[in-house]
């Protein structure tokens, strides 16, 4: 007889798959040659900058995350500690050295502040009903997480490939892009497994939560937001997110909001969007006058 193998034991294997298969990258393995540094800091460098300081802050998230999850399952904390900020890490310094290259100063980012709300999370996570609440809260904004960096690195790399920048696309982009999709199945599979097993009243408690403190990757003030609608500009996503959006979170919308058939993406999640273009672009605005 054939003994299927448990969720747990089927995520273990992917993060082993991951850490084997995906060893962080190494600065000394990077071409940073660029044709024409102006141009492309000019189309892409505050999409780096942004890039960089995302993946760069993962040291705070790390923090975060053992605040909020007093008692995780062994496989996320093996998996956030030992695989994915080391590669996230790597991922952020290659960026922020490629900026730097360019003329840009290096990016600032925030690796060791932990909000009050946060913290609160973390003292009501140690009743464990709560903590799962948390747990698929971490589980969703991964998802969302990793789903606009696939997409996002592969724009970029199409927009650094059309500029004949072919050492950016090929040792930069292309390398960090490939590692992505191995977090966000992490975060789909986890997802997956831990929904159903919650009590009406966690999942209600999920949806509040979760429409109550979305936002974009990285966004967490109105000037980061602003940040954000830029990158969605140079990205050439500002004016037609709606495919983007509904990318990010099928998975979502799928497992919290499958009782409202039809809707296609989160009304918080289009609300976030909106708001970052339009705050990006009042910002111009307000620039040129």
């Amino acid at each position: 007889m054939t003994i299927q193998p448990t969720a747990d034991h089927r995520l273990r294997e992917h993060v082993d798959k991951l850490a084997a298969e995906h060893p962080p990258l190494s600065l000394d393995d990077v071409d940073f040659t660029v044709r024409d540094p102006q141009a492309l800091d000019a189309r892409f460098g505050h999409v780096l900058d942004y890039m960089a300081r995302v993946e760069l802050e993962v040291d705070r998230n790390v923090l975060e995350l053992t605040t909020m999850l007093p008692d995780p399952p062994d496989v996320d904390r093996y998996f956030y500690a030992d695989v994915w900020q080391p590669q996230e890490i790597q991922h952020g310094l290659i960026l922020d050295r490629l900026q730097v290259e360019l003329g840009r100063p290096p990016a600032v980012a925030d690796t060791d502040s932990i909000s009050t709300k946060l913290k609160i999370m973390g003292a009501l996570a140690h009743l464990g009903s709560f903590q799962d609440v948390v747990r698929m809260l971490y589980y969703l904004t991964g998802m969302s997480t990793e789903r606009s960096a696939v997409l996002a690195y592969n724009l970029l790399h199409d927009g650094v490939v059309e500029m004949g920048e072919d050492a950016v696309a090929t040792t930069v982009i292309a390398p960090i892009k490939r590692q992505e999709p191995g977090h966000y199945a992490f975060y789909q599979l986890s997802a997956r497994g831990l929904w159903p097993t919650l009590a009406p009243w966690q999942k209600w408690l999920v949806r509040r939560l979760r429409a109550l403190s979305y936002g974009p990757v990285g966004s967490n003030n109105p000037e980061q937001a602003a940040d954000f609608g830029e990158v969605m500009a140079a990205l050439g996503i500002a004016d037609r997110f709606d495919d983007f959006v509904h990318q990010i979170t099928r998975v979502e919308t799928e497992l919290l909001w499958a009782q409202r058939a039809g809707l296609k993406v989160p009304d918080y999640v289009v609300n976030a969007f909106r708001e970052a273009v339009e705050l990006a672009r009042a910002r111009s605005g307000a620039r040129a006058a």
